[in-house]
């Protein structure tokens, strides 16, 4: 098997199949020999499992998954690559490639064909003007998946984990930790790739709940991250006006909703738990929600 993470062997490959990296796909390579082994570690997987892997390149974090897993199934928007990994994956049997967008491709149908029963783990490589898109559709659609260990921005790595009811979350913070427990697992820095980006990357795991820390009904989650986006939405605002804003409702309303949760009415909006938002959209909407959980 070629060397995937040696720079020659890549410049080499890319020129015999006329292969230019591409800035609108994101695509840079890693080329550190060390993160890929990690990422597949941290994910957790071994014989037995599936892997959902999306944006493959050309093939080193790939061949970390196969190498692990029972099967790999890669999906890849870019139709220059499968030759590519045709050649650099040819040495393994329980990889696919599905030529697709990640965010039209019927995910659900997708993981129940080539999976059956498996637990399925999520892997990638994320570029990082599409990161939100992708994890929030897998988290979205409540896909059978187990978990997401994924290489992001740092910035947006350190986000996507942080506690709700902190300074550093913001409204993705709270839909991911109601949909996963997020995890910061480690940095990488910008030479690891070819070409270098001009910011440093962080892997990071997010276990998919079982059940929402916080209990709503299927036809409340909308309106439930609405309200969370709309306090976020003027962030150096008090959450009472952000969301009067937000949400064209008086402020005399989302004001008396505050008082009847409970809640400051001088919040910030980063100040607020998922329970504290969920009792609030139960006084703002007079929803009778479950008290244990929400």
């Amino acid at each position: 098997m070629p060397n995937l993470t040696d720079l020659s062997t890549i410049r080499d490959l890319c020129a015999r199949h006329d292969f230019a990296l591409s800035k609108g796909f994101g695509q840079n390579f890693i080329i550190n020999p060390g993160i890929c082994p990690r990422i597949a570690e941290a994910a957790g997987i071994g014989p037995g499992w599936g892997v959902l892997e999306i944006g493959p390149g050309i093939g080193v974090l790939t061949e970390q998954l196969c190498k692990r897993a029972d099967k790999v199934v890669s999906i890849e928007v870019d139709k220059r690559l499968p030759p590519l990994l045709e050649e650099t994956m040819a040495g393994y049997d329980n990889f696919k490639l599905v030529l697709n967008d990640v965010l039209k491709v019927d995910l659900k149908s997708l993981l129940a064909e080539e999976f059956g029963d498996k637990p399925v783990a999520v892997c990638a490589n994320l570029p990082y003007y599409i990161t939100s898109p992708i994890l929030m559709r897998l988290l979205e659609e409540k896909l059978p998946i187990q978990n997401i260990t994924v290489m992001v921005q740092k910035e947006a790595a350190q986000r996507l984990c942080a506690a709700p009811g902190t300074r550093e979350a913001g409204a993705i913070s709270y839909a991911v930790a109601y949909y996963a427990q997020p995890k910061l697992l480690f940095s990488v820095q910008p030479g690891s790739f070819y070409p270098a980006p001009n910011v440093t990357s962080a892997v990071i795991r997010l276990d998919v709940r079982q059940q929402p820390p916080v209990t709503l009904a299927a036809e409340q989650e909308t309106a439930f991250f609405a309200l969370i986006r709309a306090a976020f939405s003027q962030r150096r605002k008090t959450a009472a006006n952000a969301i009067a804003n937000g949400l064209h409702l008086p402020k005399a309303q989302v004001l008396d909703a505050l008082e009847k949760a409970g809640l400051d009415q001088r919040s910030r909006p980063e100040q607020l738990t998922l329970q504290q938002y969920c009792a609030l959209q139960s006084a703002l909407y007079g929803i009778d929600n479950p008290a244990p959980m929400c």
